[in-house]
């Protein structure tokens, strides 16, 4: 007999790194071995990035050890299917569309949640808005603040997108969340803002 899974929120850090680790290696190391590093090139960590999937990982671990690399991971038992990166622009410096973004910019928020992966045995069941709404707890467990993040904003495309593109959801998805429009980042993607109060 089948069960549902019943869906955790934990944070990962050096304890949970195993967990974390084995959903990237199902997926062949995520987006061509980038291990969830793109965000943190530039970080002074991050010397050799994109060099090669292993060296990714090393660098991803390393982060992580050293308390510079957050995610809200979502747990079936013991398995990790689900992350939401989170970190303050010091952690996550770099963001596509980049020119765009700092010329527009009023000042820095205090945190950006940069990329969302689900497995794909875990899709269509509300795992992204789950892990997204798990960053948030954890950056109000940890003081709060103004949040952006960067999805794609499909609101004036009739054709679908597939998941696999949207590596931080959608404008809808975060307007549900409570987040506000504030302008575009490139051609399909815009900015997202929220105000989060400490818990």
């Amino acid at each position: 007999m089948s069960t549902e899974p019943t869906y955790t929120i934990a944070s990962l850090t050096p304890q949970t790194w195993p967990a974390f680790e084995a959903l990237v290696q199902r997926h062949n190391g995520i987006f061509g071995g980038c291990w969830c590093t793109w965000f943190h090139d530039g970080h002074p960590n991050c010397e050799g990035r994109g060099e090669t999937a292993e060296g990714n990982q090393a660098i991803k671990k390393r982060l992580v050890d050293d308390g510079v690399a957050h995610a809200a991971l979502v747990m079936d038992g013991d398995e990790a299917v689900a992350w939401a990166e989170y970190g303050t622009p010091e952690e996550l410096p770099t963001l596509h569309h980049g020119k765009q973004y700092h010329a527009t910019k009023p000042a820095d928020p205090d945190y950006r949640i940069t990329c969302v992966f689900v497995d794909k045995r875990h899709r269509r069941r509300g795992v992204t808005e789950l892990a997204i709404s798990g960053a948030l707890d954890l950056i109000a467990q940890a003081g709060g603040g103004r949040v952006e993040s960067y999805p794609h904003d499909l609101t004036d495309q009739t054709k679908k997108m597939s998941s696999s593109f949207l590596y931080n959801g959608t404008r809808r998805l975060y307007e549900r969340l409570g987040f506000d429009y504030d302008r575009p980042k490139g051609l399909k993607n815009c900015v997202m803002v929220k105000t989060v109060d400490p818990s």
